[in-house]
């Protein structure tokens, strides 16, 4: 008579496979560390080999993968009114344009998110503050988000640190509201955190937010070195998502520590 034998008992230092993908937040479990809210969106796509970005992943990230590719997107939008702790957002300091050039991560514990090559805005001491305390690529612009009836038009040009002149021109045309997103619409927006290294040691910093409200949009106009700039360029030609939201309101928590693998 066979012996039964009992099933070997889960490896702790194994990666967890990644989180289903999930258009709702799965909400912070400790104390709110920053409010701000992310207004009039243009995402902006393009599909790459996932061998293509990971050097460029910080330590304890790995590229996360949609039917086979990565993507590394350009997102333009208005910030506006970042609080700390509670305290009512800034109307001027925290209130400002941003363009920034994202990768899409997930770690070994399976938490999904986004890693910023660089994130232009138009205001100096927001900019020091973050690459400061938070070690995040921010960089000092020129920029203008203009909008006339649906037709939105965001420009950037780099002032500090280099490579100075580094630029971007985005004209999108607002369509109809997306009833039901994709798969993959929801893998490039619902994004529940970001990877970084601080004082070089890896974190995940978690944010929640309503789910999106998504729209379909044209591109009328792309003229942009950004991606390049940000080591990827490569990337070039029309992008393969467009995408556009009026915005939500976000909150971050604490820094959580990224589980390395031996």
């Amino acid at each position: 008579m066979a012996v039964p034998t009992s099933a070997p008992a889960p490896d702790p230092a194994a990666p967890r496979p990644p989180e289903p993908v999930s258009a709702d937040a799965p909400g912070l479990a400790g104390r709110t560390l920053l409010t701000q809210s992310w207004l009039d969106l243009a995402f902006l796509h393009w599909a790459v080999d996932p061998a293509l970005v990971a050097p460029l992943l910080p330590v304890g990230a790995a590229p996360d993968v949609h039917e086979g590719v990565t993507y590394v997107g350009l997102i333009a939008f208005r910030m506006h009114r970042i609080g700390w702790l509670g305290l009512p957002g800034l109307p001027y300091l925290g209130t400002f344009p941003e363009t920034n050039v994202r990768l899409y991560s997930v770690d070994a514990d399976g938490r999904r998110g986004v890693v910023f090559r660089s994130l232009e805005a138009s205001r100096l001491l927001p900019v020091l503050a973050a690459r400061i305390g938070f070690r995040l690529p921010y960089v000092w612009s020129r920029m203008s988000v203009r909008r006339d009836g649906d037709v939105l038009d965001y420009s950037s040009r780099r002032r500090w640190p280099g490579p100075v002149g580094a630029h971007s021109r985005i004209t999108i045309r607002i369509g109809a509201a997306i009833a039901g997103p994709s798969p993959l619409e929801h893998f490039l927006s619902a994004r529940w955190g970001l990877h970084n290294a601080w004082f070089g040691r890896p974190v995940y910093l978690p944010n929640e937010h309503p789910r999106w409200q998504l729209h379909q949009a044209e591109l009328l106009h792309l003229e942009e070195d950004l991606v390049a700039a940000a080591g990827l360029p490569g990337v070039t030609g029309p992008p393969d998502s467009v995408l556009y939201s009026p915005g939500v309101p976000v909150r971050f928590g604490g820094p959580e520590s990224v589980r390395l693998l031996r």
